[in-house]
């Protein structure tokens, strides 16, 4: 095992995915927010929150690293975990959300992260996790095979089978069980992952987290100069109601990081800038937003 490994490598990756956004978008830069948990909280640790807002291409982008530790594992993490009784634990992780302004550009989030827990005497616990997914308030077919042609060869390296597993991963966890809808088309999605060993699975980790601005950006590139107007506007502030649901009622990770006394304003960074909910919206039958509805349930894109 090689903690201080995974955090050079996680802190480096938050440095250039901004980067490429902020090159990207053309107009705005990140806002980096340096953080520090006294050293007596319960929930110790340090992370930058990088925040872009209002830019040309992206109405709010979120990119974290965070750094924390803790005595003691909060109900969401450990209630079906007995092996974490009593251990002291470390998490580390980078987790972004973008938020673009026009409406034919999907929404996106990745995650990779790391985890072990310790106890004296005994030998440590520890898994990586991650994927991407990717929200869509229009689908075009073209950019959702990019996406997951992208996806499978991140997980190439890992062996046969693996990029299957992880899609069939992110749909089930992406699952929006009250509205009976995917939250998009779908990635990756891995938790708990200790296959191979250590250097097997910071290798795939690595590959997720690498793989990302390679999924991401050709559709950038491709949707951004579409126009689009009110309509295609408000359809995207009711979609982004959708996301805000999935975020706050099933997301692990909110759930741990509030739960663990985590930093609020890091934590929920992914929320979008501005949102809408309807009573009982149906699209027009026949309609491009009509169209999505086909598109939430599980495919095979490749």
């Amino acid at each position: 095992m090689n903690s201080a490994a995974v955090e050079t490598y996680l802190r480096e990756l938050q440095a250039r995915i901004c980067s490429a956004l902020e090159t990207a978008d053309g107009s705005k830069k990140f806002l980096a927010d340096a953080w520090r948990k006294p050293d007596d909280a319960p929930l110790r640790g340090d992370g930058v929150t990088r925040i872009l807002e209002g830019g040309e291409l992206f109405e709010r982008a979120g990119v974290g690293f965070s750094l924390v530790a803790g005595d003691r594992l909060p109900p969401s993490a450990s209630a079906n975990r007995p092996e974490l009784a009593g251990r002291g634990f470390r998490a580390m992780g980078v987790s972004l959300v973008l938020h673009p302004r026009n409406p034919y550009i999907p929404t996106a989030h990745a995650n990779v992260r790391y985890f072990v827990a310790e106890k004296p005497g005994e030998e440590p616990v520890w898994w990586f996790g991650g994927g991407f997914d990717l929200t869509p308030y229009y689908v075009f077919e073209e950019d959702a095979r990019h996406w997951h042609s992208v996806a499978r060869k991140a997980c190439a390296a890992s062996g046969d089978g693996v990029y299957e597993r992880l899609k069939r991963q992110c749909d089930d966890y992406f699952l929006l069980k009250h509205r009976g809808e995917t939250r998009g088309v779908g990635g990756l999605f891995f938790d708990d992952w200790h296959e191979g060993g250590f250097d097997a699975s910071f290798g795939l980790m690595r590959s997720v987290g690498d793989g990302f601005l390679e999924a991401y950006l050709p559709i950038v590139e491709r949707r951004r100069a579409t126009a689009y107007g009110e309509r295609e506007r408000a359809w995207q502030l009711y979609r982004r109601g959708r996301y805000v649901e999935f975020n706050l009622v099933f997301d692990r990770g909110t759930l741990f990081g509030l739960q663990s006394g985590g930093r609020t304003e890091s934590i929920l960074m992914s929320m979008p800038p501005l949102a809408s909910w309807q009573y009982q919206f149906e699209p027009e039958a026949g309609s491009a937003e009509a169209a999505l509805a086909q598109y939430l349930t599980p495919r095979d894109w490749l």
